[in-house]
């Protein structure tokens, strides 16, 4: 027996009702399989806490490709360090970061991997073996050909999970093994010459011109053969903490251009009056 309808309802209200009902369980319905997603699950884990100023625990032990013994404190002290945290086994994001920034480097005017800074790339997976280290070392030095003493100014560093752990945690980069592989982010992060986070650089490609005022900034301008260039750069460019990138800093180059204009005008005025003087001045010789 079907069940009456309530007084002063007709059944087109309660048609409408039912449609509502509907519509707002289909509109939860992706949020709800979004929820669920393990992949969103994982992409919420790894990314960025950038720490500036943060020091990296200078006593961390590692290896080196050669199998020696090295402490993070080993790459400190002689100019700004590029810091990528990578493994020497990725099949597609680390091979491509590696060509990147050696094609970047090479692209820098007037700073040299030799001589100004050094990159150190640590692997996040504790479980490297020596061989595949000094495979990827070989592979990538010989992207930048004639570079002296390749192992020390671009170290491949590989060590224990306690060692990776702490120098990741140091400068806020998350990761995740999944599987046989590690999702993480692509970042180089810049350090100063004592080895505390000055600047977080991101993607796969960074820009040369990022990258080089990045080191000016590390290093206090004291990096490359002209410190009065650096600090002309480092006041027409600031960084850009929404746009992760360094822009031309409108108010300094508008003050800098009205200082140029003002030094044009008064050497024209002492043009003008030299000559405006001596024309005062000769008629009085012929009198």
């Amino acid at each position: 027996m079907n069940r009456p309808l309530r007084k002063g309802v007709s059944p087109a209200h309660w048609s409408r009702r039912l449609t509502v009902v509907l519509f707002a369980f289909l509109l939860l319905l992706p949020h709800a399989a979004l929820a669920a997603d393990p992949q969103d699950a994982i992409l919420q884990e790894i990314g960025v806490d950038e720490k500036p100023g943060a020091a990296i625990p200078r006593d961390l032990p590692f290896a080196d490709a050669s199998g020696k013994p090295v402490r993070f404190a080993d790459y400190l002290g002689d100019g700004p360090v590029l810091l990528t945290l990578n493994y020497y086994t990725c099949p597609m994001l680390c091979p491509l970061t590696f060509r990147s920034l050696a094609a970047t480097m090479t692209e820098l005017k007037g700073f040299s991997l030799a001589r100004d800074y050094r990159v150190v790339t640590v692997s996040i997976d504790p479980e490297e073996i020596p061989e595949i280290v000094r495979a990827k070392a070989d592979e990538t030095h010989a992207l930048m050909p004639g570079l002296p003493d390749a192992d020390a100014r671009w170290p491949f560093l590989y060590g224990s999970d306690g060692s990776v752990r702490r120098l990741t945690e140091s400068v806020g980069y998350r990761y995740r093994k999944v599987g046989r592989e590690f999702a993480h982010p692509a970042v180089t992060i810049v350090l100063s010459p004592g080895g505390t986070v000055s600047r977080y650089l991101y993607g796969i490609e960074i820009d040369p011109r990022d990258l080089k005022l990045a080191l000016i900034e590390a290093s206090e301008g004291k990096i490359g053969a002209s410190s009065a260039g650096n600090a002309l750069l480092m006041y027409c460019f600031k960084y850009d903490p929404v746009g992760k990138k360094y822009m031309l800093y409108a108010r300094n180059i508008m003050k800098a251009a009205g200082a140029v204009t003002l030094v044009l005008l008064a050497g024209l005025l002492a043009v003008l009056w030299r000559r405006y003087g001596r024309t005062v001045k000769s008629p009085g010789k012929g009198e």
